[in-house]
């Protein structure tokens, strides 16, 4: 049994029995969790039961608010200028046959004023991701750190 440090009364377990009986999660529950993916303190048994109690128990909208708040601040986080407010955008692809959308919507985003940093997966089945699509491109760099991406995001060619 896994104890939280943060939270010295909970454990992977019972958060995971809570959840598969049907029962809400707290804020500090899926911070507890989160956490201990990140970390790699949780089992990966541990994690595909909570995964399975989700699916099949499914998530109020505090919980997928509190989870997606949590994802979204388990790693870096960019900081973007101020000015930026409300126009960094990014379109996330899953796969699929009929994925070339975001080759497409990225720039047209861009061309109406919006900061697409694109943040992107390779090796989604076999279409390939967008990274995959892109470095079939000769001379195409896909690789930037994040200071680069930033750059690129605030000074776009014209």
């Amino acid at each position: 049994m896994e104890m939280c440090t943060s939270q010295p009364h909970a454990n992977v377990p019972e958060i995971i029995r809570k959840k598969r009986d049907k029962k809400d999660l707290s804020a500090e529950e899926i911070h507890y969790f989160v956490q201990g993916v990140t970390k790699q303190t949780i089992q990966d048994s541990q994690i595909g039961a909570m995964l399975m109690a989700i699916r099949l128990q499914g998530m109020t909208k505090e919980e997928t608010m509190n989870l997606t708040k949590e994802m979204k601040n388990s790693g870096d986080v960019l900081q973007w200028p101020k000015d930026f407010s409300g126009l960094v955008v990014d379109k996330h692809s899953t796969g699929g046959v009929g994925d070339k959308v975001s080759l497409i919507l990225a720039p047209a985003l861009a061309a109406c004023g919006c900061k697409v940093p694109m943040i992107s997966g390779r090796g989604l089945g076999h279409t390939g991701g967008t990274l995959d699509k892109l470095e079939s491109i000769p001379g195409f760099n896909i690789t930037q750190s994040p200071e680069q991406g930033q750059f690129s995001v605030a000074n776009p060619p014209t």
